[in-house]
This record gives structure tokens, sequence and C-alpha cells, in this order.
């Protein structure tokens, strides 16, 4: 068959513009978001919405590999492999 240069573009594209993903995660739905690479946290979460920006508070971070691997948020929590990001201000 015929394979899809699809993946490799949208991959060298981003490298280029210097952009990364992140993801949210609800009960029902998994959402990606597009943000520049070393867009600090508070930015980040602006992204989705504007208040979201001005009252941020805390992210909670992990690693998909890890959150793969532990088969779920609470799981990798308490195994260590997520952390928080606070703002200080």
């Amino acid at each position: 068959g015929i394979t899809s240069m699809f993946p490799k573009i949208i991959t060298t594209g981003y490298k280029m513009l210097h952009l990364i993903r992140f993801f949210t995660a609800g009960q029902d739905e998994v959402k990606a978001w597009t943000i520049r690479e070393k867009t600090k946290a508070p930015q980040a979460a602006g992204t989705i919405h504007t208040d979201f920006e001005r009252g941020f508070i805390m992210a909670e971070v992990m690693h998909f590999p890890d959150f793969k691997e532990h088969g779920s948020e609470v799981r990798s929590t308490c195994v260590g492999f997520a952390w928080h990001i606070l703002l200080i201000s």
C-alpha cells in the first residue's frame, strides 16, 4: 500500500515552527492544544480560555508514556510520575 506523508509533514512543520502539543483530558474527551515551545504554564492555559490565564494557580503535569504505562492519572500521581507547576508571584 501507499504510505501517507502527512504525519511526517506535520511533525516537521511543528519542529520548524517550534510548536508543541499539550493535552487536556476529561472523563469523556481528550483535546490537543498547540503552543510554542517554552510557553509558560499560565499562557498555555490561556490557549484554552483567557480566564484560565488570568486565574491560573496550578497545573498537574505528566508525560504521556508514564500515564499510558500506569493506566490512569491517579496511578501516575500515586507512583510519583506527575508533578505540579505552581504560579508564584
